[in-house]
């Protein structure tokens, strides 16, 4: 109790906090303190940073003709400016105002295209550029704007006239004044970096004295030591932020080179630290584990990144900062999630998925957590984020976290998740010819009196993956029948493994032209049930998932086992 006490006053702590940075921003933007954004205007860019991320022509002809594809959404705007219609999903709004679909202009190279961007370009200038409120001078969204203006700069300031670029620059330099202002005051996280990040860039593009240099890059190196762990993966534990922040570091680093100024060396060692993370979560067909926020995978986004990995050999097993671990033989890669959730001020993405594990095999996908449907509908996020999303063990059919929370949390922090895992012990069991890890968490203890033990242990080149699951309590007291401790162990299926039964009844997952593997447990029979695979590409899947369910108090212990190898089966019952 004393645990969940202390997470309840460190969520109303946070309440207050965000209360008054939000406060404190509205008077910002106010008129009293709205001079101070103003100042000399730039004279010109010295340089356009590069930009890693994709670009597609295709995309700047449907921008032309009115059609908005942006955060999963496709808005039509009937011939009216996007600034000028109001459109609910605020996902859409934030990609609108950060201006990241310039890249797809440039991308285009027409003169079209490069008209275009400069007409919307004056459409905001003109609609939101002296208004400093709403979605358009959130920090974050005016952080990713002032990144993109810079590095599309060109395709921008193509054939623009003079009054044009002195409004384009004006503009760049007061919303560059704000976010300087803004950037210390903003919540922490990836967000919190990029705004330092861009303050960066803009020391190196734009002409400014070199104090202001070295203050930004100061700056930029404390964020950076700050939230960048040892291990190379990042304090939200997302494996997508590490994606994210590569994306704008590595131009960072490159337009450092381009200026002929020495990058810190935290951002150097930042770099060198995640690109083999972002590698750790990485399976063999290019997709990223889906932990802790992570959904679909744009394989060629981290094909871009991971072309800057100048590191050799194979990824690191053990990721004890993160808290994860990684176990690879003969084609086979697991990847656990074995750590505490982060601080509760960085952990509106997390799940309350510890000791949950993904199987691959070869390019196939055999257990997987849920993931989530990034541009889908908010009411899926709290099923995606469940402890019973993920391929582990729930108790009583209750999350090893919170965060539902009462409206006016939820208006003000999102929904973070507290009173989860407070200690989550994990060693290494590696020995010749066999990978493996024992660790448990304590999420469950303080409502029903429960830790939850996992090992995992991947043999014979591979082939077989070992598990065994425990329930215990402190002290290693008896567990008590007081029907509350209903367990059940949890394999999710990708939706594309067919799940069969062989002439033993033991149950098959297989795909065509791919691997197949047996599932069989000594204590418990498995069950078959319906499942739903949030991480598609094209959105949530119908899948299926392999259930273990029993009471604590009659069996403590479960032992299960996938073995590769091929079995004619026949199709399973759910």
């Amino acid at each position: 109790m004393a645990i969940a006490a202390g997470s309840t006053t460190r969520l109303w702590t946070l309440v207050a906090k965000e209360f008054w940075r939000k406060t404190r921003r509205r008077l910002r933007g106010g008129p009293i303190h709205r001079w101070r954004y103003s100042g000399r205007t730039p004279e010109r860019v010295l340089i356009a940073p590069p930009d890693l991320r994709l670009a597609d022509r295709q995309i700047a002809l449907e921008i032309y003709y009115g059609r908005y594809p942006l955060s999963g959404h496709l808005v039509e705007t009937g011939g009216k400016s996007p600034f000028q219609i109001a459109v609910a999903n605020p996902g859409w709004q934030k990609a609108l105002h950060g201006f990241r679909w310039l890249r797809h202009m440039r991308a285009a190279g027409t003169e079209l295209a490069a008209a275009n961007a400069r007409a919307l370009v004056s459409d905001w200038i003109t609609i939101h550029g002296s208004n400093i409120s709403g979605v358009a001078w959130e920090p974050g969204t005016t952080a990713k704007r002032v990144i993109a203006w810079l590095q599309h700069s060109s395709v921008v300031l193509q054939g623009a006239e003079f009054p044009f670029y002195r409004a384009f620059l004006k503009s760049l330099a007061m919303q560059i004044r704000y976010l300087r202002a803004m950037a210390r005051e903003m919540p922490d996280g990836k967000d919190r970096l990029r705004a330092r990040i861009a303050l960066a860039f803009a020391a190196l593009s734009l002409p400014a004295p070199a104090s202001a240099l070295r203050g930004a890059t100061r700056n930029l190196a404390e964020e950076l030591d700050r939230q960048i762990l040892p291990d190379g993966g990042h304090i939200s534990r997302n494996p997508m932020a590490v994606l994210e922040i590569l994306a704008d570091l590595l131009p960072l680093r490159q337009t450092y080179a381009n200026q002929a100024e020495t990058p810190p060396a935290a951002l150097m060692g930042a770099i060198d630290r995640m690109l083999p993370a972002l590698r750790f979560f990485r399976h063999q067909d290019g997709s990223l584990a889906r932990f802790n926020g992570m959904g679909a995978t744009i394989h060629n986004r981290i094909a871009t990144i991971l072309r800057h990995d100048d590191t050799a050999g194979a990824p690191l097993l053990h990721a004890p900062h993160s808290g994860y671990e990684r176990l690879s033989m003969g084609g086979v890669t697991v990847i656990a999630d074995t750590g505490p959730p982060p601080r509760i001020d960085v952990s509106n993405a997390a799940h309350a998925g510890c000791l949950s594990f993904e199987l691959s095999s070869g390019r196939r996908h055999y257990i997987v957590n849920a993931g989530v449907d990034t541009y889908g509908a908010a009411e899926f996020r709290p099923l995606a984020r469940a402890t019973a999303a993920h391929s582990t063990a729930t108790i009583n059919d209750t999350s090893s976290a919170r965060f539902s929370h009462s409206l006016r949390v939820n208006d003000l922090l999102g929904t973070p998740l507290i009173g989860g895992p407070q200690h989550v012990p994990c060693k290494r069991t590696d020995q010749q010819g066999s990978q493996g890890f024992l660790a448990r968490h304590d999420g469950y203890v303080a409502r029903f009196g429960l830790l939850h033990e996992r090992e995992l242990k991947l043999s014979t080149n591979g082939n077989v993956l070992a598990g065994r699951d425990r329930l215990l309590r402190p002290g290693n007291a008896a567990i008590r029948n007081n029907g509350r401790d209903f367990v059940t162990v949890r394999f999710h299926i990708h939706p594309d493994i067919g799940l069969l039964k062989d002439e033993h009844d033991r149950l098959v997952l297989t795909a065509d032209e791919a691997d197949t593997w047996v599932f069989t447990c000594t204590e418990v029979a498995p069950e078959v049930e319906e499942s739903i695979y949030f991480a598609g590409l094209g959105g949530p899947r119908r899948s299926r998932q392999i259930v273990l369910a029993f009471k604590a108090s009659e069996i403590s212990e479960v032992h299960w086992q996938l073995t590769r190898t091929a079995i004619a089966g026949h199709p399973a019952k759910s």
